[in-house]
Parts: C-alpha cells; sequence; structure tokens
C-alpha cells in the first residue's frame, strides 16, 4: 500500500474538477497529535491504524490526501471521546507548522501583509479550504471557504481554522484583536461548555468568516524581518509553481470582476486584462468547475453581507452598489443565498 507521504502535490482552486485530489500539509497534523496525548492517545495508536508513523507527521514537504487527513482526524476524535477536540487543537496551532509560508508570513510587516501571503499561496497551505479577505469602510471581513466535505468533522476541521488562525495572528502582533465571528453551521451541543476558549461564535450564519475592525490590519508583527520574507517567499513561489495555476486564475478573476464605480466589468473587459480571449477564459474557468456568473454571484454575496452591517445605507442603496437593477431583485438574490430577506439578516 502506498504511503499517504507518498502521494503527490494535487492541483489547487476551487471547486475542483474530477479526477484532481485535495492536499494537506501534514505538518498541520503534528499539534493533534500533541494534542491527543493529554488523553493519553499515543502517536502510534491514533496513526498506525492509517499506516504511518509520528515522523510522517512531521516531514517538512509531506502532504497527506485530504481524505486521510479527514480519517486522521476523526479517528483521533473517537479515541479521546472530546467532540471539542477541534478547539483544543487550534489552541496549540503555530505557524511554524506551515512551512516556508508559515515563515514567510511571520516575516512580513504588518497583519495585513501576513493576510496578503498567505492568500497568496493558500494552497501550499492547503487545497482543501481558502482565505478571502474583503473590506468596507472601517470592517474587515476574512472569509474561511471550504473546497472539499469534511463531513462528520466539519466542526473540529472550522473550529480548529478559526481558533488557530485567530491565536496565530494575535501571537504575532501581541495584541488582541476582538473578532467577531459567524459559522456556517448549527451550534455544536458542546459548545457552551468551551466558549470561554474560543472567540464569540454567531451560528447557522450563510458564511463562516471572521470581521474586526480594519485598523487591525495595520498593526505590526513583532517577527518581521525583510530578509527571512525574501528566502522563504521565493521557496513559497517555486513550491507552488509545481501546483496547477488553476486556482490562481480564479482568484484573479475574482479580484477583477469590480470596475471601481460599484459594477461589474465585463467578460471581454476581465479576458482582456489577463490577456486571453473570452471563449478561453470562459474554456479555462469550466475547467475549474465554476463560471465568471458564478463568481459574480458569489462576489455580491460577500459584499451584500458586508455592506449590510452598514446602518447608515438603505437596502435600495447596497442594491444599487451590488448592480441590481431593483431591490426586489436584490432580496430575490439574497433569498436564494442566506433563505432570509436583507431585512431579516440586518436585524439579526
Amino acid at each position: 500500500m502506498a504511503r499517504p507521504t507518498d502521494i503527490p502535490p494535487s492541483i489547487p482552486g476551487a471547486p475542483q474538477t474530477a479526477g484532481e485530489r485535495h492536499t494537506v500539509p501534514a505538518g498541520v497534523l503534528f499539534p493533534l497529535v500533541e494534542v491527543v496525548k493529554h488523553w493519553n492517545v499515543s502517536p502510534d495508536e491514533l496513526l498506525e491504524p492509517l499506516g504511518l508513523r509520528e515522523q510522517d507527521v512531521s516531514a517538512p514537504e509531506a502532504r497527506f490526501a485530504h481524505s486521510v487527513y479527514l480519517a486522521i482526524i476523526e479517528r483521533a476524535r473517537m479515541l479521546v471521546g472530546e467532540p471539542a477536540l477541534g478547539i483544543f487543537w487550534g489552541l496549540q496551532m503555530r505557524v511554524s507548522v506551515f512551512g516556508y509560508l508559515g515563515f514567510a508570513t511571520m516575516s512580513t510587516a504588518t497583519l495585513r501583509d501576513a493576510i496578503e501571503l498567505a492568500i497568496q499561496f493558500q494552497p501550499l497551505g492547503t487545497t482543501a479550504e481558502g482565505l478571502r479577505l474583503h473590506m468596507d469602510g472601517n470592517v474587515a471581513s476574512l472569509f474561511l471557504e471550504e473546497y472539499a466535505d469534511a463531513g462528520s468533522v466539519r466542526d473540529v476541521v472550522t473550529f480548529a481554522r478559526l481558533v488557530g488562525l485567530l491565536r496565530i495572528a494575535e501571537t504575532l502582533t501581541g495584541r488582541e484583536l476582538h473578532p467577531t465571528v459567524e459559522v456556517a453551521f448549527p451550534e455544536p451541543s458542546y459548545y457552551r461548555r468551551f466558549a470561554h476558549m474560543a472567540p464569540p461564535l454567531q451560528f447557522e450564519r450563510p458564511t463562516t468568516r471572521a470581521l474586526f475592525a480594519a485598523e487591525v490590519l495595520d498593526y505590526p508583527l513583532t517577527t518581521a524581518d525583510p530578509v527571512a520574507l525574501r528566502l522563504a517567499s521565493d521557496r513559497c513561489t517555486r513550491e507552488l509553481s509545481l501546483l496547477s495555476a488553476g486556482g490562481r486564475l480564479v482568484r484573479k478573476v475574482r479580484s477583477l470582476l469590480w470596475n471601481g464605480e460599484g459594477g461589474v466589468r465585463s467578460p471581454s473587459q476581465i479576458a482582456r486584462a489577463i490577456h486571453v480571449s473570452p471563449r478561453t477564459l470562459r474554456r479555462h474557468l469550466e475547467a475549474q468547475g465554476t463560471s465568471l456568473s458564478a463568481l459574480v454571484d458569489q462576489e455580491r454575496r460577500d459584499r451584500a453581507l458586508l455592506l449590510l452591517r452598514s446602518p447608515e445605507l438603505s437596502l435600495a442603496e447596497i442594491a444599487e452598489r451590488l448592480g441590481y437593477r431593483s431591490l426586489q431583485s436584490f432580496e430575490r438574490a439574497f433569498r436564494r443565498w442566506t433563505g432570509t430577506t436583507p431585512a431579516a439578516y440586518r436585524r439579526s
């Protein structure tokens, strides 16, 4: 049987097409192996039934198939008998588990630089999950996207990401961020027992994201190092070049959707900006399992969620900013996205 660490990196991007496999760096699981020791679960007991050893999760450049990653998490929760394992895992997360991506991130000058670099090289962290940063006035919103189904351990993975990323950010800046966090699934029965160990969470929201004051992005990092940043970034660039450009194309297109005047660029304008024909652009996006209209729809949804937090904007003004011809069109789209109306969402 081929060892999971022998599986080559898969093609990044969201969503993936048939035949492609998501992968996760093995180092992300190292804190989990350490956490379960507190329940007297040894690394051998956790990993051997899956054909792995403890050194496999600390190998610098090893990657696991997403299915193996989920199997380890599921087995860990079963062995410890603690459903809130994701919170404990997140509290043990260190930026170093992401290898050169972690070193590059911690070497940037500000938190904004760190987030933007993490987004730029996201596939190195995992191809199964993504990050997106949106700004609206004085509010920053960091979206945590899911490109693959995490099944029964979705809550473990989500809590580990949220708690881990926020803990890393506060460690690197030496300051508290005071975020508001929204999660796209119902509140687990165990959450109240451990609410004091995680940031305040709101459940059953349309997306999973952390919101915080935009000024937080300008917090300097205590570990900033321009020389280390250049060296680590160069290594990240080389590693990313081994992966498909498909995911980078989707992110590039999303960055070009808005024309700066509140409108959406046409397919020909976007195609011209990336030096391809509209037909070629459409074919490349289809190969990634998406389309320009789907990306526009996602962007409108994300911007709507941000704009609705601004009480000075009327619903009609928000609809206009998003490029809808009428408030009714915006309301129909918002109900399709969230199952509720913009007014009801704003009240909640």
